[in-house]
């Protein structure tokens, strides 16, 4: 039987989503926060589908609505999430998933973690690019990732994703220095 839920149908769905908060003439700052990140979910959707031409619309989608909202925040301070720096943390993520290593490590090292709104955003950006290295391999700077998701925010270095990296860097460079503290502090 056949999922009613397919990729098509959720990109689908945000796209609709998106279309529509962004159809007045001048979208609030909180619209326009909520478009972005429509549209960046919307690109990690269909990268994690293999459908790299929608996951690059809806990421440019979510850099338009973000350099927008930018423009817009000149006049007053930032509310939401939607940012440069969170659209380039969704670009390492979604090239990454479509395999496209070198790019998802060149949007890394643009990434300025600090400018993140929060210590798991910042965690999550040291967890794609780990992630991202890894599949570059380069254990040990991946292993230096996981490290910075740690000081982040501990709690994230717990995470079954986070733990199963530290799993694959164990099995690929298990004489690391550290590694057997990290994966030792990191286990539930």
């Amino acid at each position: 039987m056949d999922s009613i839920w397919s990729p098509d149908k959720a990109l689908q769905l945000l796209e609709e989503a998106h279309d529509e908060l962004d159809a007045g003439p001048r979208p609030s700052e909180g619209v326009l926060d909520a478009v972005g990140m429509v549209a960046l979910t919307a690109a990690y959707t269909a990268a994690q589908a293999r459908m790299p031409s929608a996951a690059e619309q809806f990421a440019s989608l979510a850099e338009q609505t973000a350099a927008r909202l930018l423009h817009d925040r000149r006049r007053g301070p930032a509310r939401g999430d939607l940012s440069p720096a969170q659209c380039t943390l969704y670009r390492v993520g979604i090239h990454q998933k479509l395999g496209d290593i070198d790019r998802a490590l060149a949007y890394a090292a643009n990434l300025e973690p600090a400018v993140l709104p929060t210590p798991e955003r910042r965690a999550r950006a040291a967890t794609d690019t780990a992630r991202a290295l890894l599949a570059a391999d380069d254990v040990p700077t991946a292993f230096a990732q996981l490290q910075l998701v740690e000081r982040a925010a501990p709690l994230e270095a717990r995470r079954p994703s986070v733990r199963a990296l530290t799993t694959e860097v164990a099995a690929r460079r298990p004489d690391l220095p550290g590694l057997t503290a990290f994966a030792r502090r990191t286990a539930l």
